[in-house]
């Protein structure tokens, strides 16, 4: 009975690391990088609707309402709040979540210049959107995607990255064996090195 769970603890224990190494370490420097883009990202929208309800624009207004060169409304506003208070979340969370946030708000950001371009002029342009608008839903949608897919996304990662180890276990655990394996040579080199001119002495001496 012991044995059994004994057994059964050591696998979930695996089972834990395994879903643990999935994950950005804390200080990895992918992960700081997904922090900074999320920060940056989140503050420019966050300022953004924010000068949209202080100026009191109305909630679905397209008159033509102006805050720093973009059109707005006070939907826009409010949602453009809610999208940097998302990506300023994934800033303080950081690793796989800010990266994964990154992605997915870029390419709605992209969708949404598309689906607004074809609505500018119409009756169901509730956003206000202009053309400065949707350029800048596809520049912040382009930035975004950077930030998220950086490292993660590519057929040349080095072999280092943690995306790369989760996706190659079995080479990625042959490559940190040969490395321990070469550490531990060495280790064993420069030790032997040092213990030699000991040896000669003595042997000298007893002569």
């Amino acid at each position: 009975m012991a044995s059994h769970v004994t057994h059964a603890l050591r696998t979930t224990s695996k089972r834990q690391r395994i879903k643990l190494d999935e994950h950005l370490p804390v200080d990895h420097r992918l992960s700081r990088f997904y922090r900074i883009g999320a920060g940056l990202m989140g503050l420019v929208l966050l300022v953004f609707g924010i000068l949209g309800l202080i100026d009191k624009v109305g909630f679905f207004d397209t008159g033509g309402d102006t805050v720093t060169g973009l059109s707005t409304n006070g939907a826009l506003s409010v949602l453009s709040l809610c999208v940097g208070l998302l990506l300023l979340a994934g800033m303080v969370i950081g690793g796989n979540v800010a990266s994964t946030i990154n992605m997915i708000l870029g390419v709605l950001f992209i969708l949404s210049g598309f689906v607004n371009l074809a609505l500018l002029d119409t009756d169901l342009n509730f956003l206000a959107f202009r053309i400065p608008n949707v350029l800048f839903s596809f520049v912040v949608g382009v930035l975004l995607m950077f930030f998220g897919m950086y490292g993660r996304v590519g057929s040349a990662l080095p072999h280092d990255n943690p995306y790369w180890r989760s996706r190659h276990p079995e080479q990625s655990a042959y490559e940190q064996r040969a490395k321990a394996g070469a550490e531990l040579r060495a280790k064993a080199r420069a030790q032997g090195t040092r213990s030699a001119p000991a040896h000669l002495g003595e042997d000298r001496s007893a002569r």
